[in-house]
């Protein structure tokens, strides 16, 4: 198989690809419809619940980029299947936790497992389609697998709970972890990046994995302990000063965790930032607008769900729109235009009044709200990828990964601490909402700086060198 001559399969493999997407996107929204069950069921305390959710953003955040850089030395499909037995196992584990404690660790464990699982998929996903129209198709439909998995989890997530018991959750993705593992041999080619010697960068992945646990450790807890607290503080100039010792030993090292190309790229580093404020301001409007609808509207967490299954829906709408658009007229103009639906719809949102109505005062804003998400999630990630080499996109997928999820972790910290300064709830969320506005229109000014059409790839793989692959 050559560079020229595209994979039979590679719609097939780009299923099973969006199947594992799905999987981990319905696990980590059903848990947050479950989170009050599992409290009850478990005695979790009311600070202690939040660390089923915690523990698992720390593993994943911290560790997509060393699982990235993984799967470019060790194999892809190699590492995508490691990570996808390890998520079957830690979901039985949660499933059967006999306490708190048992929980939180097997949920960390989930977290490892999908830092090597959703950057292994990416990287897979654009070593099977050559750069073009073909590969932003296959991102439309790789984020919109997201979608439909945020979908389900609003669907399915309460009545499993209420009819089974919150265990089922987790041990609904078992038979799903099966059947990647049968699968990926058949649908998956093996490849890896061509090196003479594989080095891990011991010391590059230590601080970058230590900062970024840092950063979101801080973030997770700053509503809690303060912005300002020498807890906060402290966290987040650990982090900065890891992340310069980082960027110091990558400098030096002959094989680099991050090559630094990556990162001077405008493209890169502005699809990537575009990205982060992109889930900080996706992650607080979500966070925010369950605390409204069950908190003040009073909905029960079935009716929630299905309330809300608009604004998934209309972000798989919204990436299969972007991908289109951004074949014809670059990811700068989607970028813009998906962040100002997604501000515009932040904004109708600002506005909930105390006795509010879904269809008055909530489905205007997440009609706009659902494509914007969709449409710039594409634009985002096409233009953080576009000219990546082939032996770099571990990594480069391990980037853009950890970019939504800690900009998610920033998002929520942000809005939770603006709600909580004001002393009535409505005016807290309203507060917060507005806070997903200024999320959203520092992420338009990104990407109307960064996102520019670039005069040549950051040096792609040459046609005629193509990485060993094999069945």
């Amino acid at each position: 198989m050559t560079a020229a001559t595209p994979d039979p399969r590679r719609w097939h493999a780009l299923a099973l690809l969006c199947v594992a997407g799905f999987m981990v996107i319905l696990d980590a929204q059903i848990v947050l419809l479950a989170l009050p069950s599992i409290a009850e069921g478990l005695g979790f305390s009311a600070s202690g619940a939040q660390w089923v959710i915690s523990a698992y953003l720390l593993t994943f955040g911290g560790l997509l980029l060393l699982g990235g850089r993984t799967a470019d030395l060790l194999g892809r499909r190699r590492v995508f299947m490691t990570g996808t037995l390890l998520f079957g196992l830690s979901s039985l584990l949660c499933g059967f936790a006999w306490t708190a404690g048992v929980l939180v660790a097997a949920r960390a464990v989930q977290g490892v497992s999908a830092a090597v699982m959703a950057p292994t998929a990416l990287s897979l996903l654009l070593n099977t389609f050559e750069e073009g129209h073909e590969r932003n198709k296959a991102l439309a439909i790789w984020s919109g697998s997201g979608g439909f998995g945020a979908t389900a989890a609003l669907l399915i997530g309460g009545p499993l709970t209420g009819a089974l018991g919150w265990e089922w959750i987790f041990f609904l993705n078992t038979p799903v972890a099966l059947l990647l593992l049968l699968l990926s041999p058949v649908l998956l080619r093996e490849s890896r990046a061509e090196e003479r010697a594989r080095s891990y960068d011991p010391v590059g992945a230590l601080t970058v994995t230590a900062a970024l646990v840092a950063c979101v450790y801080a973030l997770v807890e700053a509503p809690r302990a303060g912005w300002l607290s020498a807890q906060t503080i402290g966290l987040l100039v650990l982090a900065a000063a890891l992340a310069l010792l980082f960027l110091r030993v990558e400098t030096r090292s002959t094989a680099p965790l991050v090559p630094l190309r990556l990162l001077r790229s405008a493209s890169v580093s502005g699809g990537n930032l575009v990205v982060f404020l992109l889930g900080s301001s996706a992650f607080g409007m979500s966070y925010t607008l369950s605390q409204y609808g069950q908190g003040v509207l009073g909905l029960s967490p079935l009716r929630f769900g299905l309330y809300n299954v608009v604004m998934p829906v209309g972000a798989v709408v919204g990436s299969y729109a972007g991908q289109a658009l951004v074949t014809r007229v670059g990811a700068r103009p989607v970028a813009v235009g998906g962040l100002a639906l997604v501000g515009a719809g932040s904004l109708l949102l600002a506005g909930v009044p105390v006795d509010g109505g879904f269809v008055r005062d909530l489905l205007p804003g997440l009609l706009l709200f659902g494509p914007g998400l969709g449409a710039c999630a594409v634009a985002g990630s096409i233009a953080a990828l576009t000219g990546v080499r082939e032996r770099e996109s571990g990594v480069a997928s391990g980037i853009n990964t950890a970019a939504f999820q800690i900009g998610g972790a920033f998002g929520v910290a942000v809005v939770t601490s603006v709600a909580v300064s004001y002393t009535g709830p409505v005016a807290g969320y309203r507060a917060a909402f507005t806070a997903c506005v200024v999320l959203a229109a520092a992420g338009l000014a990104c990407a109307l700086v960064l996102l520019r059409r670039p005069r040549r790839p950051v040096e792609p793989l040459p046609v005629e060198k193509h990485p060993a692959q094999h069945l």
